[in-house]
């Protein structure tokens, strides 16, 4: 079976990012949007980037215009919402589909090792119905179900963890301490 290092993808401005050279770090990928609800979640995200980057931690956004078409932007414009609303220095990927036949194939890879994700509380278990509800992408149950989706890969590939859309970066901040651990 595939690793996560076994994948390539390319940056927002086109560059094509190898991912064997994160082997030995701890990846946080996940799917964003720049006109979403839980878009505010790029400063919390900031915030884990800023205080972990030094001990191993690799943020990596993917945008994504699936969900209720909230990033209809270019990839450009994209990374620039992000710098200049958020502060935002971890990679901007190009914009992609995280669901479907056009599906970037790190997230089938994801999907198929992290196929659900938990709603913890109420109001996100009532997101998880209304997402599924809403967005004409989700088919599968491991199909991701809305922007904001996070993956948490421990530094040898071997562990990921999937938090839902609701759930906010402080809230999985203790995993990414144990994974640098």
């Amino acid at each position: 079976m595939a690793k996560i290092y076994d994948f390539k993808a390319l940056t927002s401005k086109g560059k094509e990012i190898d991912f064997s050279q994160f082997q030995g770090k701890v990846l946080l990928i996940v799917n964003t949007a720049s006109k979403c609800g839980f878009t505010p979640q790029f400063a919390g995200l900031e915030e884990l980037n800023q205080k972990y980057k030094d001990k191993g931690l690799v943020i990596i956004g993917f945008p994504c215009n699936q969900f209720k078409e909230q990033d209809p932007e270019g990839d450009a414009k994209i990374e620039e919402f992000c710098q200049l609303n958020y502060g935002v220095t971890f990679q901007i990927m190009r914009k992609g589909d995280v669901n479907g036949p056009d599906a970037q194939p790190i997230f089938e890879y994801l999907k198929s090792v992290a196929p659900t994700e938990e709603y913890n509380g109420l109001k996100a278990k009532a997101a998880k119905t209304l997402f599924k509800a809403i967005s004409k992408s989700v088919e599968k149950d491991s199909d991701i179900k809305w922007n904001f989706t996070k993956f948490l890969i421990s530094k040898d590939g071997e562990t990921i963890k999937r938090f839902a859309p609701t759930t906010e970066p402080k809230d999985f901040e203790k995993d990414v301490e144990a994974m640098l651990a």
